[in-house]
């Protein structure tokens, strides 16, 4: 048992590890003067004190789409602080927990493969964000994840959610500015939902959490 800090050295807060009591007493000191009142806390009220605090963190249900080799499971990885020398290809999906300004971020990374694409959908039920990730230095495969993207963006149960797109691996000489790949992709014509797009690369973590700020900030709007 201890002090655990004092005011103007009159009240004490004392931590014990009794059942929940407030005790009030006085102190007389020489000559005739009473102490003010001091306080005894208990673990169990410092314990109330902290729930009451902290409110649970709102999950957010992700889902994060793109073709193969765009970069989706490093930028997961990425996300998750998780070592990223070593990435395979994703033969089903990934699934991480991020937190994030008071959100749990659930995101899920699904292979994009052209075999495995068909079974997106399976994904799209409750889906808060939508991430759609594009390889901006490999032009030659534009069209086809332009393409994919757009039947994403008409599918029923994904209508109205927000979009990120990020613009992945901006750390290659070759690679296509943002700029360049929304109006490629005509992007000025989505109407239905907020958008954004966003030069990152997943390898070096650059523009990850501007995109990341984004999210968190239209998942607050969404919520409301």
């Amino acid at each position: 048992m201890g002090w655990a800090g004092t005011r103007h050295d009159a009240y004490l807060l004392r931590i014990s590890p009794r059942p929940l009591t407030l005790k009030l007493g006085r102190k007389k000191k020489p000559g005739g003067h009473v102490e003010p009142v001091a306080f005894e806390w208990t673990e169990g009220l410092l314990s109330i004190l902290r729930k009451l605090k902290s409110a649970p963190d709102q999950e957010v249900r992700i889902l994060l789409l793109g073709l193969d080799n765009a970069g989706k499971t490093t930028l997961l990885k990425q996300l998750a602080s998780e070592d990223i020398s070593h990435i395979t290809p994703t033969q089903g999906f990934n699934i991480k927990s991020v937190q994030s300004q008071g959100f749990k971020l659930n995101v899920w990374d699904i292979g994009g493969q052209r075999k495995i694409r068909p079974y997106w959908r399976s994904y799209f039920e409750n889906t808060d964000i939508l991430i759609y990730v594009i390889d901006s230095a490999d032009r030659k495969r534009f069209e086809e994840t332009g393409q994919e993207l757009t039947e994403l963006l008409e599918e029923e149960k994904l209508s109205c959610v927000p979009v990120l797109i990020f613009a992945n691996k901006q750390d290659l000489l070759t690679a296509a500015p943002a700029s360049e790949i929304a109006e490629g992709l005509n992007l000025h014509t989505i109407r239905d939902r907020v958008w954004q797009i966003q030069s990152c690369s997943a390898l070096t973590g650059e523009g990850v959490q501007d995109g990341m700020n984004w999210v968190c900030k239209n998942v607050n709007a969404k919520k409301k």
